[in-house]
């Protein structure tokens, strides 16, 4: 929580309230709670005025200081789910009250350090921006976008939106959506440069630059509304060949023990560079802040690609998600690709794969998205608690 209280007054003001305080405090707040209780929020501050009128104004900014820390302090942890409360708070309960726009400082920082490499570095190639939308899409309904590459469906976004999501969510503080990551080392620039150099690293497993802090900064927004998930944070790709593999064995096990869990989301960046080498970052922007544009990836059955046999609730859920997102923040969303792919997505009829910018965009944008698509989703689950 940040610190709003004035740090720079006067020492002798400082030692004068605090002994005025210890002497009148009690009597402040007894006649302030007896006022708030025994009438209206007017009339306690009535009650307040009057107090402070022996006293000086020092002490009257502290005491009125202290009140404002307790009722802000009282009511954020109020807004806190009970089973998340615990005595030293993690990180993620202490960054839920920041801004969707801010930057977390420890990136800002990392940002700051990665200048020098740029100063030494030797150019390897080119990163351009990009805005997908409808333009690179075969099916649009209103502000819905799909890219169809399978050879045997066809798609009417607007009949599958009509539908129900297979979701019935009797207590949403219980492990309700599980984020995991396949490829959980992804990870992206620091430095919006507009080129990359040869030392630059498509892959780190230090998760507060891959895809694990990109999962908490969703996490963070489902924490916000009071929904129960569980982030799987393991490194399934330490070897590339059998991620897949891998991480279905994690999700299993994480399902089979809390079977509340309805929705599984696996959590990617994307990797776009031309044919002369250069870098695509898609990007959008949201509230004067640059994001990572998301592509949801919703597979089927089709050719090779067998026992998926619910992939039609699937595709309903990743379009009602698409749908949310790009009605809140429009533009975040590039078309959903609708191909003849399973990634594992039979777990759940609400399973999807989600692609967070690509290894060209910054690790910033990436978790403005993070947090973009985590408000997103927040609320389209609210539609669905019984």
């Amino acid at each position: 929580m940040r610190n709003t209280t004035p740090r720079h007054r006067k020492a002798a003001d400082q030692t004068r309230a605090r002994k005025e305080l210890l002497f009148v405090l009690p009597f402040v707040i007894v006649l302030t709670f007896w006022a708030g209780l025994r009438f209206s929020e007017p009339v306690t501050r009535v009650a307040m005025m009057s107090a402070s009128l022996a006293l000086s104004q020092g002490t009257v900014e502290t005491i009125k200081n202290n009140l404002q820390e307790s009722t802000t302090a009282e009511a954020e942890t109020a807004a806190i789910p009970e089973e998340a409360k615990t005595e030293e708070p993690t990180e993620a309960v202490q960054t839920v009250s920041a801004k969707l726009t801010d930057t977390p400082k420890d990136i800002l920082d990392m940002m700051e350090a990665e200048k020098a490499k740029y100063d030494t570095g030797e150019k390897a190639g080119s990163t351009i921006e990009k805005q997908y939308g409808k333009d690179n899409a075969t099916n649009v309904y209103q502000n819905v976008t799909v890219r169809n590459t399978t050879s045997s469906h066809s798609i009417d976004i607007q009949t599958s939106l009509e539908k129900k999501a297979t979701l019935q969510i009797a207590d949403k503080t219980k492990p309700t959506v599980l984020i995991f990551h396949t490829h959980t080392t992804e990870c992206y620039e620091l430095l919006n440069m507009g080129w990359y150099t040869k030392s630059y690293l498509t892959r780190v497993d230090d998760p507060k630059k891959n895809m694990v802090r990109v999962g908490d900064a969703i996490c963070e927004q489902l924490e916000k509304a009071g929904i129960g998930y569980i982030h799987d944070t393991e490194i399934h790709d330490a070897k590339y060949t059998g991620a897949y593999d891998r991480s279905r064995e994690t999700i299993t096990k994480i399902m089979a023990e809390n079977p509340t869990i309805q929705v599984v989301i696996d959590v990617h960046r994307d990797a776009i560079m031309q044919s002369d080498g250069t870098r695509v970052k898609p990007t959008a922007e949201i509230d004067g802040k640059k994001a990572a544009q998301i592509m949801i990836i919703a597979g089927c059955e089709d050719g090779k690609v067998t026992n998926f046999p619910r992939w039609e609730e699937n595709l309903t859920f990743a379009l009602q998600l698409q749908q949310t997102a790009e009605t809140k923040y429009p533009g975040l969303m590039r078309p959903i690709l609708f191909s003849a792919r399973k990634y594992n997505m039979d777990v759940t009829p609400c399973s999807v794969l989600l692609e967070m910018g690509s290894d060209s965009n910054t690790l910033e944008e990436a978790v403005y998205s993070g947090r973009l698509i985590g408000t997103a989703l927040a609320e389209l689950l609210e539609k669905y608690i019984t």
